[in-house]
């Protein structure tokens, strides 16, 4: 199984944050064969970060993807093109998740997430 772990999970498995769920590291660890962080959450972690809303060492967590044995997944035009096609919530308009939601549809890849509002977009997604 190839895996595309969101925003979130990504953020809780660099802290070691006691919300991340056990099943995430139980997939990353014995199901998962590649586990993808997008590039899109590297940016929105930047501007978490430029607007004070999140306090980490960004040049240490980029590094640290990799040392974690993960793969970055870049952003394509088929990706941005699939995030017109998505449908628009009225209670969940975030672009990254969005842009997450349409990399993990067009790879195709398990996107893990703690959002539930996510489950909406389809087969691709977990809520963990």
């Amino acid at each position: 199984m190839r895996v595309l772990l969101d925003t979130h999970l990504v953020i809780w498995w660099e802290a070691k944050h006691p919300r991340l769920p056990a099943i995430v590291t139980q997939w990353v660890r014995n199901e998962a064969e590649v586990v993808f962080i997008s590039r899109a959450s590297l940016w929105e972690i930047a501007i978490k970060i430029s607007t004070g809303r999140l306090k980490m060492d960004i040049a240490k967590f980029a590094s640290n993807v990799e040392k974690h044995g993960f793969t970055w997944l870049d952003i394509k035009n088929e990706h941005l093109l699939a995030v017109a096609a998505l449908p628009v919530f009225d209670d969940h308009r975030d672009p990254f998740d969005r842009l997450i939601v349409a990399q993990s549809q067009v790879e195709p890849l398990v996107l893990l997430t703690s959002d539930s509002r996510l489950a909406r977009y389809g087969s691709t997604v977990r809520v963990v």
